[in-house]
Formats: C-alpha cells, sequence, structure tokens
C-alpha cells in the first residue's frame, strides 16, 4: 500500500524525474503490522539509494507533523522534495484473525511490542486502575465536562447531533468513504441494536472507525522545484502556516476540562504564521476521532456550530475511516482535490493526538505567501505551566464534586460501569468509578450535575457514592 500510494503521488506531479530529486521520505506509524525498518525497507522496495529516512511515534498529529518538518528542511535549504505515506490494513488483519491466522508479511520486527506507548509516561496509576485508558473513555469525559460548562446536556447534545449529522453526510458523498450509509444524526446517537452505547454518549456509529484498509501519500516541494517540474498553478496547494502545541497529559490535571488551551495554542500559531484569518477559510478538516475533538476545536477557533462552512472534507474517522495515525495524510489528499477542482482556497487541517493531549494545525492555500518559519520544529507553544494544573491524587474519601461523568462498556456483553473525574475541596481531583446500575443509568440520564456526591478508597480505586 505505501509502494502504490507514492507511485500514485509521483504520477500525480505529472513529469520531471521526482525519485532522483526526493531528498526525503517519512513513513507514518504502522499499527497493522511492526516492520523492522518501515521507512528503510520501503526506500529499499523504491530504489531511492541514499535517501533520508524516518518513521513516525504512534499519534493523530504524525502526518502534519512529518509534513513541517519536511517543510522546514525544504526552508532551510536541506531538500526541495519530500514524501510522506501512511496506511494501514486493521480491517484485513481483523478477518485473519477471525479466520484464526495472522498475516505473512515482510520484515517483522525482531521483537513484538503489544503496546507501542510507554504507559508509565501516559497514564497513572490511577487512571490504569479505574479503566481510564481507551480513547473513548477520555474523550468522553471530555465531552461531559464541555456540556457541564455549557450549563447542562440540551445546547451540547444538540451540538454534538449536528457535529455527527455534518460528518456522516459528507461521507456520504466521497466515494473513498469505508462507510457510506446516510443516517441522520439523532439516529446514530440513539443507543439500540447494533449501535450500543460505548461510553456515554457516544455510541458505536459516532466512535472512530479503526478497522480499514486505507492508505495515503503526499509529496511536499518547494516553490522552485515545481516549477522546475513544469506543474500548473492551478495544481500546487501551499502550506502557508503551522503549529503544534500540547495539553496537560492526563486528562483530570486540565484546568480546563471543558476546552483545550493547547488546541487554541496550535491554531493561533498557524495563523500567525500565515497571515492569514479565520474568515479566509472556505473549508475545514477538524479531527473527529469522537464529537469533542472537533467541538473542542471550534470553541478554540471561535467557530459558531452553524458556520455553514464544511468542517470535514472526508466525513471523519466514524464515516471515512480512522486508519491508525494516519488519518490526516488523507484529510490533506482531500483537501488537495478541493482545491483543484474549485471548491476550496484555503483550507484549515487539524489534527488530534493521545487523548486530546497534542494538537496540530495548518493552513494551506493556492496561493503562496511568505511565512514566519518558526525557528524549531518543537511545539510553538504548550498549555498551561504544570504549577498551574490541579493535582490528581490516586486516593480520597469523602465529598466530591464531579467534574465530568461517562458510562463504559469494554465490550456488547460486558457489564457497564460509571466513572467520573471529581474535584475535593482543597482543589485536587481524582477519578472514581461505580458498577451500581442506577449510578450507570444516573450517568446516561444526564442527572450526575446535580447531585451530591462521595467517593470511598477501595483497593486501588475510589468507589463512587451517590
Amino acid at each position: 500500500m505505501w509502494v502504490e500510494v507514492f507511485r500514485a503521488a509521483i504520477d500525480d506531479v505529472g513529469g520531471g524525474d521526482v525519485e532522483s530529486s526526493i531528498g526525503g521520505l517519512d513513513v507514518v506509524h504502522c499499527m497493522s503490522w511492526e516492520y523492522d525498518d518501515p521507512a528503510g525497507r520501503l526506500a529499499e522496495r523504491l530504489g531511492l539509494d541514499g535517501v533520508r529516512t524516518g518513521t513516525s511515534i504512534l499519534a493523530g498529529t504524525a502526518p502534519q507533523r512529518l509534513i513541517d518538518e519536511s517543510a522546514l528542511r525544504i526552508l532551510h535549504g536541506e531538500s526541495d522534495v519530500e514524501v510522506v505515506v501512511g496506511a494501514e490494513a486493521l480491517a484485513t488483519r481483523h478477518r485473519l484473525q477471525m479466520e484464526g491466522g495472522l498475516p505473512d508479511w515482510s520484515f517483522p520486527a525482531g521483537e513484538q511490542s503489544d503496546i507501542p506507548i510507554d504507559l508509565d509516561e501516559w497514564y497513572l496509576p490511577t487512571e490504569l486502575a479505574h479503566g481510564v485508558i481507551p480513547a473513548y473513555v477520555t474523550f468522553a469525559l471530555l465531552e461531559q465536562a464541555r456540556w457541564a460548562d455549557l450549563g447542562g446536556p440540551a445546547v451540547g447534545r444538540a451540538q454534538l447531533e449536528q457535529v455527527v449529522d455534518r460528518l456522516n453526510s459528507r461521507a456520504a458523498e466521497v466515494p473513498e468513504a469505508w462507510s457510506r450509509d446516510r443516517r441522520p444524526g439523532a439516529e446514530l446517537l440513539q443507543p439500540g441494536p447494533g449501535n450500543r452505547h460505548v461510553s456515554y454518549p457516544y455510541t458505536v456509529r459516532t466512535t472512530a472507525m479503526p478497522r480499514v484498509d486505507m492508505a495515503a501519500g503526499n509529496i511536499l516541494v518547494s516553490h522552485e522545484q515545481a516549477d522546475r517540474w513544469g506543474v500548473p498553478p492551478e495544481r500546487r496547494l501551499y502550506l502557508r502556516g503551522w503549529g503544534f502545541a500540547r495539553d496537560a497529559v492526563h486528562v483530570a490535571a486540565r484546568r480546563d476540562l471543558g476546552s483545550s488551551a493547547g488546541m487554541s495554542a496550535a491554531t493561533t500559531q498557524a495563523f500567525r504564521m500565515s497571515g492569514l484569518s479565520l474568515a479566509d477559510v472556505d473549508t475545514f478538516d477538524l479531527y473527529s476521532c469522537f464529537g469533542s475533538a472537533v467541538q473542542f476545536a471550534q470553541d478554540a477557533l471561535g467557530l459558531d456550530p452553524a458556520d455553514p462552512r464544511p468542517i470535514s472534507v472526508t466525513g471523519g474517522l466514524p464515516y471515512y475511516g480512522g486508519p491508525g495515525s494516519n488519518y490526516t495524510s488523507h484529510s490533506l489528499s482531500h483537501l488537495v482535490t478541493e482545491a483543484r477542482e474549485g471548491r476550496a482556497a484555503t483550507g484549515l487541517l487539524t489534527g488530534v493526538g493521545m487523548h486530546m493531549t497534542k494538537h496540530v494545525a495548518a493552513l494551506w492555500s493556492v496561493e503562496p505567501g511568505r511565512i514566519a518559519v518558526p525557528l524549531t520544529d518543537g511545539p510553538q507553544s504548550y498549555g498551561p505551566d504544570a504549577a498551574e494544573l490541579p493535582a490528581v491524587v490516586d486516593s480520597a474519601g469523602g465529598p466530591v464534586r464531579l467534574r465530568s461523568a461517562t458510562t463504559v462498556r469494554m465490550g456488547a456483553n460486558d457489564e457497564p460501569f460509571a466513572v467520573v473525574i471529581g474535584e475535593l475541596a482543597d482543589g485536587r481531583r481524582c477519578y472514581a468509578r461505580s458498577t451500581e446500575p442506577e449510578v450507570v443509568a444516573l450517568v446516561e440520564s444526564d442527572g450526575w450535575l446535580d447531585v451530591d456526591a462521595r467517593i470511598r478508597p477501595s483497593g486501588s480505586v475510589n468507589d463512587l457514592l451517590v
């Protein structure tokens, strides 16, 4: 798949000796198969001798970060042509597993790792104990915190329904979308047969769809190189600005649970570099693994939920497909098509990684322009300093103010449980959980906001009592 999209991208240039001009080849992290040297093996397969190669980490921000780094190399005169490719075959892998086998694919890593991240870096022991591990749990907690900031569930639910409706509607129009089944937002959010709650308020049909076979590749070149190749102006899309920022790693430690300082910093940096404004943007692709990612981005941009401009060029991760870390490669490829076909002159793409901790934003336009080049390729901005963030404690007891809540169903036949983020009287935060059916029902009826709650330490977890 990497080879196929690489060659398709080369063919898209339409002329010139592209391969001999390539200075760098990057591969987005692959979940489907752990290779010993992904980018090096691909370069070998393609006959690209002496080309710089690299492979990203696991993160939804990875493709844009590779593009950003490529742009800096080009701007610093280190390269004229950089290629970024990514692919997943998780649908094929799942099918083979259901048949009782594994893929016989090439060049496996010498040592296979089940979890491609450092758990000690990204998870507190209390998060592991309370089941705050899957992304669908953390994004649901952030969704609910935002609802609380809005004063209750009515407005938040209506906005979430609008978001998934708009995404689903767009995917129905995109031939490459993994699911083009058109359903209204209210139906997508309504639990029922085949559409259980995964983590309230998210259902199966409103969560990212990772079991896809999808690939995308993009070529970034200098303006001068495009001229040498004779690429017509109407086939070019220019990177005008980008930003990268981070929020606190641990969800409960974020000062503002219902918004993202990092997301605001990343988008602000992209606009500052580009010299463009929100009014200049014709279309958006707001990263959409879950509805909260889209809504937080709208809030960070000051974008009215009713703004008629598209929020996705693909249909988003729940419907177009969520190919591991590689989604933003696809959104960029689709933005190129939108620009070439005259539907958008300027687009803003965003990406999110690791429980809405990492944020990227990029502005692309059919018109070139001067950009304010950052001094480094590291984060241009972070969220609040660690000293300003609430402490998260493992164990606590007594009265607690509920700041967010969700319910979790690890599988269709598993017993659901409720998990909350609570705030103690002194401002410290903690997690707590309950398997009591009445507590689960309370959360799923949006009744948790106004209850008097207490927590009680019980081994490695805190029991939630309401």
